[in-house]
């Protein structure tokens, strides 16, 4: 058997970590296994049965095209005449496609290569981009269950600079899984609320499905003795909640809900607690007294000791399909409370973890006071957050699928 993985990066970012993930587990146990990626990082580039197809200009020409025109998946001409090169050479005999809705891959052509040449794929939703109009969180708009058009979010969708091309995007997308024999399409979602919008949408639900979450690296993802509560002055007297998002911004109304964070500080600002911050990217200016902005963490060991060292770990976010936090927190031992957001709340351990109404500061600030208070052993949560979302799971949860595909 030989797998060959498509996603528009390797090695780095979610996606891209899950894909590693995946190639090395198959590499492991004796299976052929490729990976075609547009995007990885260059210490990547030069692993075995991995294939790099695309360049800085390359990239930023497709980029300029996407936003210029309003046409989300059909550019990186040259990028998918490699990626249908490659795959005519090494002939896989099922093919994972990931997240290929980046600027390198034209979608259309892809998937009518697939088609025509009757290979076994699976399809992986790490986001809604599969079955809508080009947008990765659809809000409370349904227009994909019907067919895409006048995009009420059309630039934080699509990035287009000028044209709608939602419909287009819509209708091209439902001609290509049409084209698919029903056993040769296989879907997978990273959470079971991401799999009941695959069943609702009119281009997957005739598709077979199930649910694979994503996995974490439970070596690293485990409660660890951490010293974070001495480094950043916070008194044994005082509870420390931990909030790690990619982006905090606390002034807009954005995806990750950092506004969110800052009025949780003010309700809890007479009482004991500490709201410490991790973030990839961060607009911050003055912040109440109670929450303190580390920034970006160094490594994901420091990231792991920082759950460990939080009594809560929180989410604010709008709208998530899966939630990397939700799992990490977990798998360190310590419970997560939140708003509901799609994806955290059907994918969360419900003996540690709670969820309330997105955007109602007071009732997360009740579930924060209710949970501060119990004494779960970090241990016991780690364990079975482990035996759910350790990348273990995750590659033999494919492994397993990859035999049945195979048959």
């Amino acid at each position: 058997m030989k797998v060959c993985q498509i996603n528009c990066i390797y090695g780095s970012g979610s996606t891209g970590k899950i894909v590693k993930d995946v190639h090395n587990t198959l590499v492991d146990n004796g299976i052929e296994s490729i990976v075609i990626a547009p995007v990885m990082p260059s210490d990547c580039k030069y692993e075995r049965g991995v294939y790099c197809v695309s360049s800085y200009i390359l990239n930023r020409t497709s980029a300029i095209y996407r936003r210029l025109t309003g046409r989300q998946f059909d550019g990186g001409i040259i990028e998918t005449n490699r990626i249908l090169n490659i795959l005519k050479r090494e002939k896989p005999d099922i093919v994972h496609l990931h997240c290929i809705n980046g600027n390198n891959i034209n979608v259309y052509r892809l998937y009518d290569y697939l088609s025509k040449n009757h290979i076994k794929t699976i399809l992986t939703l790490h986001a809604n981009f599969p079955f809508t109009g080009g947008c990765g969180h659809s809000y409370d708009c349904e227009q994909w269950v019907t067919g895409c058009k006048k995009c009420p979010i059309l630039k934080e969708a699509t990035h287009s600079w000028f044209f709608d091309g939602t419909a287009r995007t819509w209708r091209k997308q439902m001609a290509c899984y049409q084209k698919f024999e029903t056993g040769n399409l296989y879907i997978t979602a990273v959470s079971p609320w991401l799999l009941e919008r695959c069943k609702r949408s009119p281009m997957l639900s005739r598709f077979k499905s199930c649910v694979v979450m994503n996995g974490v690296d439970a070596s690293i993802f485990k409660p660890r003795v951490s010293n974070w509560r001495e480094k950043l002055g916070i008194l044994d007297s005082e509870k420390m909640l931990f909030y790690a998002t990619a982006s905090f911004n606390p002034y807009e109304e954005n995806l990750k809900g950092g506004k969110y964070i800052v009025r949780l500080a003010e309700i809890l600002k007479d009482q004991s607690y500490k709201i410490v911050v991790a973030a990839n990217y961060g607009k911050v200016g003055e912040l109440p007294s109670n929450v303190i902005y580390l920034g970006r963490t160094k490594t994901q060991i420091e990231l792991a000791e920082l759950y460990s060292a939080a009594d809560l770990s929180i989410i604010t976010s709008k709208l998530e399909t899966f939630s990397m936090p939700v799992a990490e927190s977990l798998c360190c031992g310590t419970p997560i409370v939140g708003f509901e957001a799609g994806g955290p709340e059907s994918i969360a351990l419900k003996e540690f973890s709670e969820f309330v109404e997105y955007g109602n500061t007071d009732a997360l600030a009740s579930v924060v006071e209710r949970w501060i208070h119990k004494k779960d052993e970090k241990e016991v949560i780690s364990q079975s957050a482990q035996n759910v979302y350790s990348k273990e799971a995750m590659t033999n949860n494919f492994m397993d699928l990859y035999k049945e595909r195979e048959m």
